[in-house]
């Protein structure tokens, strides 16, 4: 499979599956993928990070469960699937960050008091149902030693602040050849 076919799976994905409202917050899961990556670009990220905030939530994408199981009150761990998913073509530059982008928000809201306010009512509500903040400096510290902590902590921010409808973002082309240099080599085949 060469990038473009790599690409071209991942953005049909997002088109076809992400056109439903994100949450509550009257932007859809594109919008929000899209706003997420531009906050990223604005801040100067890597491709890697970049394509990470883009596809941050793709767990939820594939998952066919996933309202409906929210419904229920089960987390179905889409950053564990989203992440495991896309290992196939990306390393953990790409994949940890998104891995770890739910316990990022557990960890901001135990350590920043400001942090709960800025979350919607529908990321408090998801998170009590992904076990609530950390409760412990312990958890807090295992959290911290994680290699791509840092990372995952800004990509909870941009994901935070990715639920704006009004928001301007380049299209989703726009990230074609970030999300193609992204990919590593050994996932690819161009013939």
């Amino acid at each position: 499979m060469s990038r473009r076919d790599v690409v071209d799976n991942l953005f049909s994905l997002l088109e076809e599956n992400g056109r439903g409202l994100y949450g509550e917050s009257g932007v859809n899961q594109i919008q929000h993928a899209l706003q997420a990556a531009s906050q990223a670009e604005q801040a100067g990220s890597t491709d890697e990070m970049i394509t990470a905030a883009l596809l941050h939530d793709i767990g939820h994408l594939i998952d066919n469960d996933a309202a409906e199981a929210q419904l229920r009150g089960e987390d179905r761990r889409h950053e564990d699937l989203g992440s495991e998913y896309l290992s196939a073509w990306f390393g953990p530059e790409v994949t940890e960050p998104i891995r770890l982008h739910v316990p990022a928000k557990r960890y901001l809201v135990y350590r920043k008091d400001q942090y709960a306010d800025r979350l919607s009512e529908a990321s408090i509500r998801t998170l009590e149902l992904q076990g609530g903040a950390f409760e412990t400096v312990e958890q807090a510290a295992e959290f911290e030693a994680e290699r791509f902590f840092q990372d995952a902590v800004r990509l909870r921010v941009w994901d935070e602040g990715a639920k704006s409808e009004d928001a301007a973002t380049p299209d989703l082309a726009h990230y074609r050849p970030i999300v193609e240099r992204a990919i590593k080599v050994e996932a690819i085949s161009d013939f």
